[in-house]
């Protein structure tokens, strides 16, 4: 991340890097085998930190938002992608297939409720698990707000977004004949799923260069190349999920259903900037729901690595410490 003006680099806002104190891997009894880590203070506050993507797994940087002495800090990496396996599978990967993991892992670790931490995609989940099941939920503390409505995908995939990167645009839909690109998640669903891992890979790698090159307001152009393992794996499990809707059962279904959490307090730190996920559906969720707090950061995008995002973050964890 770039200094500018003197503004402090994201880091410089996070505690301390923190090793796990417990790493496990979880048999979901359906084939998929997910790796779980807990990391703070073993009889702390808990608190589950769902990633992006889908398909983007956790990083140890996502440990340290959260005070280690305070807080019990529980990430875990959804199906198919990091160090869950298999690796990259779409096979039996579905948001309901996410929701009931979320269950085993807070039954196995024995926690009665926790906070939601997440972000992008992880805000979904988090949306998506506390409707689900709002007695086991303290609190959310959301991020980059994704609502997975139709309108969003038409944004970000038939070109909303591509009218304000029109040279990052042309590259993303260059490799798709002219006779495809009206609905461009088809036909890259197409490629990614093709059989054909050299295929897989290349165009995993034109999809995830997209959204990372528009990712933070402090980058202006294409980012290095992502690994072609990770490239595949987060291309495939995200395509997979917006091909599908998501899996839910309709369009705007969170915006429908948000009533059984509107008892529920709930922080959203949206960027003012965000391409990918841009802040009108932070501000639909928020409208009308009482005790949620929409703070929109003026000067940024989407990345959890944006140094105003995290200061905002880190802001709100500790606002919630006893």
């Amino acid at each position: 991340m770039d200094q500018r003006s003197g503004q402090k680099r994201a880091v410089e806002y996070l505690y301390p890097p923190v090793d796990p104190f417990d790493q496990r891997v979880i048999d979901m009894g359906d084939g998929h085998k997910i790796y779980v880590e807990q990391c703070g203070r073993p009889d702390g506050i808990p608190v589950l930190v769902l990633h992006g993507g889908p398909g983007g797994g956790c990083s140890p940087a996502m440990r340290r938002y959260f005070d280690p002495a305070v807080y019990r800090v529980v990430l875990f990496d959804q199906r198919g992608c990091g160090r869950s396996r298999p690796h990259a599978s779409v096979s039996d990967n579905t948001t309901w297939h996410l929701v009931r993991d979320i269950e085993t892992i807070r039954q196995r670790l024995g926690i009665e409720r926790f906070i939601l931490f997440g972000g992008s995609w992880g805000a979904t989940l988090a949306l998506i698990y506390a409707i689900s099941h709002p007695s086991r939920v303290v609190h959310l503390v959301l991020r980059g707000v994704f609502l997975m409505t139709q309108s969003e995908l038409d944004w970000f995939y038939g070109g909303g977004a591509g009218a304000f990167f029109p040279e990052l645009w042309a590259r993303f839909i260059a490799p798709i004949p002219q006779e495809e690109r009206g609905n461009l998640i088809a036909a890259y669903h197409r490629r990614l799923f093709s059989g054909n891992m050299m295929e897989e890979t290349r165009f995993g790698r034109f999809w995830a260069n997209w959204e990372n090159a528009l990712a933070s307001v402090h980058h202006d152009g294409p980012m290095g190349e992502s690994p072609g393992e990770y490239a595949r794996a987060f291309s495939r499990l995200e395509n997979h999920y917006f091909h599908s809707g998501g899996f839910l059962e309709e369009d705007g279904w969170i915006l429908r259903e948000k009533r059984r959490i509107a008892h529920l307090p709930a922080h959203i730190i949206q960027g003012r900037y965000d391409m990918i996920c841009p802040p009108i559906s932070a501000w639909k969720l928020a409208e009308g729901w009482d005790r949620c707090h929409l703070h929109m950061v003026p000067l940024a995008g989407h990345a959890l690595s944006e140094p105003g995002i995290s200061a905002g973050l880190v802001r709100v964890m500790d606002s919630l410490r006893p």
